[in-house]
């Protein structure tokens, strides 16, 4: 998106909007750690899963919901953000501005099928690995850096 289309985005939208995600990740048995990215429906960018606050749900357990919907991950879901960083989500028709608070989810099964299974792909990578694939830096940053025990 070029400098001015987002300059005017962000000021027609005013605040960003507020999102969720999880940070999945296990660890290997030499102890590296490993983190869970999907992609997205459109564009197959990696990412990690996230999405809009669920009412009735707690910010870190809809966290943990967006990862059972778009990767059939099932864990502990930490009660406490581990990070945050703004992105530019694509829609129809426009830009708007997301501030997303991310959530760790120490992963301990995949289910055999998942709401988003079809629309969706889902991979483990190193963390050194899927903080390259990410196209947003600061989550690069994020995912490079966490502290995972």
């Amino acid at each position: 998106m070029a400098r001015a289309a987002k300059a005017a985005a962000a000021k027609k939208a005013g605040e960003p909007k507020i999102q969720i995600g999880a940070i999945p990740y296990r660890h290997r048995t030499d102890g590296a750690v490993e983190i869970m990215l999907v992609t997205t429906r459109e564009t197959q960018r990696w990412i990690v899963p996230k999405g809009w606050p669920i009412r009735g749900l707690k910010s870190h357990e809809a966290a943990a919901r967006e990862a059972m919907e778009e990767a059939g991950l099932v864990g502990e879901v930490g009660k406490k953000s581990v990070g945050r960083y703004t992105y530019w989500k694509r829609r129809t028709r426009d830009f708007v501005l997301c501030k997303v608070r991310l959530y760790p989810l120490a992963v301990k099964d995949q289910l055999p099928s998942w709401p988003e299974q079809d629309q969706r792909r889902c991979q483990w990578f190193t963390q050194a690995d899927a903080a390259d694939l990410v196209d947003e830096p600061a989550l690069g940053t994020i995912l490079r850096e966490l502290k995972l025990a």
